[in-house]
């Protein structure tokens, strides 16, 4: 006897359909699981035999195989617990089960029949959805994260024999219901805000035309200036998210399992600040199964690097790539991956190994050898990936007292989301361009021509400072970026005083 279950597998942040094919035959009692399972779809057995005997079923007590197909696909993970158990009581009641070719099921078992959560729910109902079926049958925990997709019903199933009596026509459940738009309309509640920050007035407006133009940043001053407290503020004052990336963004944070309990769906743009001690399979994605990184994670939000020359110079160099292309190929014996990647880097550090270089108040006690050594740990191709270089000074008594607030995230991102309709309005027949940061060279041609002393002052710029090509067209954008705040169309000399003067670290200096 022969019966067909139909669930999915994840592979990357995609999924694809998976057969799964039960038949019993005649020979000595025993399981076989066949089709490029993994070590813990092969454990699945002895987990689905156990938690049909404790649901109080019964398992075909003879020779058993399963077969996952297509069987090319390498198998991974427990969710294919649940659908295995469902077809093995199945031929064992020798029974028909009416709703099971109009439904994809996945769950990993308890050895008590519990059903518990998995990772990419999202993606295995979009995969159902697009392959025609009806309904999925999910672990509870994972229902409201899968209701988000329309046009399929999903089903909350908490234990094996809810499982199997639903599919049997014998007990009826109710879909889950969510409303995507209502949930994003939730991401504009946050716990942090910029009228927090005291002083560092000309740091603040360099972060309001990185994010307005989506540009990178680095932040450079000593101990204790609010580097960190400022970064960690940038999301709040970021242009929403829109449901095309709200779903972009949680099929990468679902296959990770890093979406937060309770949580349907990314609502903030996330924000990432991986320890300096990541490596570079941890920041850029890998491993055996090809999982992806840190950069994918905070896809459509921040990627925050704190004590930027900390990090291992291996690990910053496998950012050159994501930073041009807002993706990354990952390449292993296993197959070849390609995840979005497109965040803003956002990174911050002292000016010396001890942090007080150039302070007017503190001496530094660096030699420059180690001056020189710290410095290194940067190299220059990768300082020109950063369009804006930053000073943050420390911050004066007369400051840290003031009563009065600053300005709010609120009243900044307004000004942000108005450059990025005139950036959205620039761009609306390119698919690829999003913001000033990804203009290609024919759009930075097209948009950011310089008067006859605009040409001049640039020039003379790159002569002295020694800039390469790649930043020559990062000032272009940052100063573009700079005009769209200012609602001007034409780029005029004063912002492009204002975006020369964020090229703080040179290629002389910084070698």
């Amino acid at each position: 006897m022969l019966i067909k279950v139909f669930s999915a597998a994840v592979i990357g942040i995609d999924a694809t359909e998976v057969e799964i094919e039960i038949h019993t035959g005649s020979g000595d009692p025993a399981i076989i699981v066949v089709g490029l399972p993994d070590a813990i779809v092969r454990e699945s057995k002895d987990r689905v035999i156990a938690a049909v005997s404790n649901s109080g079923y019964e398992w075909p007590r003879t020779r058993t195989t399963v077969n996952l197909a297509p069987a090319d696909i390498k198998k991974q993970g427990p969710n294919f617990d649940l659908p295995i158990a469902i077809g093995m009581i199945a031929l064992a009641k020798s029974a028909q089960l009416p709703r099971l070719d109009r439904c994809y099921i996945a769950g990993e078992l308890a050895l008590t029949g519990e059903v518990r959560p998995i990772k990419g729910a999202l993606p295995l109902t979009l995969e159902a959805r697009a392959r025609g079926k009806k309904a999925v049958l999910l672990p509870v925990a994972n229902t409201r994260e899968a209701a988000v997709v329309e046009g399929i019903e999903v089903y909350g199933i908490a234990t094996l024999r809810e499982a199997y009596e639903f599919l049997s026509m014998q007990k009826e459940l109710s879909a889950e219901k969510e409303d995507p738009a209502l949930l994003l309309k939730q991401q504009l509640v946050f716990d942090l805000d910029f009228s927090e920050i005291k002083g560092q007035q000309q740091v603040k407006r360099a972060i309001e035309v990185a994010v307005a133009g989506g540009h990178n940043i680095l932040l450079i001053g000593p101990p204790g200036s609010g580097k960190s407290m400022m970064a960690r503020r940038i999301p709040t004052i970021m242009p929403p998210l829109s449901l095309e990336e709200a779903l972009e963004t949680t099929k990468v944070h679902s296959v990770c399992g890093v979406l937060s309990p309770g949580e349907p769906i990314v609502t903030q743009r996330p924000f990432r600040d991986p320890h300096h001690t990541i490596s570079d399979v941890g920041l850029l994605g890998g491993s055996t199964n090809i999982t992806p990184g840190e950069i994918s994670v905070a896809h459509h939000g921040v990627l925050f690097l704190d004590e930027l020359p900390e990090f291992r110079r291996s690990t910053l160099e496998v950012l050159r790539q994501p930073l041009e292309d807002a993706k990354v190929t990952i390449s292993r014996a296993a197959g070849t991956m390609t995840f979005p990647a497109s965040f803003m880097l956002v990174a911050a550090m002292n000016p010396c190994p001890c942090g007080y270089y150039g302070d007017a108040k503190r001496e530094c006690r660096c030699t420059p050898l180690q001056l020189e050594r710290y410095r290194q740990r940067i190299s220059g191709p990768l300082l020109d990936r950063i369009d804006l270089h930053v000073e943050a000074p420390a911050i004066a008594y007369k400051e840290l007292s003031q009563k009065q607030l600053g300005e709010s995230s609120a009243l900044i991102r307004e000004r942000v989301i108005a450059a990025r309709v005139l950036q959205q309005e620039r761009f609306s027949k390119k698919k690829r361009t999003t913001c000033n940061a990804r203009m290609t060279p024919t759009e930075l041609r097209q948009h950011c021509q310089l008067s006859p002393n605009g040409n001049e002052l640039l020039k003379k710029a790159i002569n002295e400072l020694h800039f390469s090509a790649r930043a020559y067209d990062r000032i272009l954008k940052v100063a573009r970026t700079i005009a769209d705040l200012a609602k001007s169309a034409p780029i005029e000399e004063e912002h492009l005083l204002e975006a020369l003067s964020y090229r703080t670290l040179d290629r002389r200096i910084w070698k």
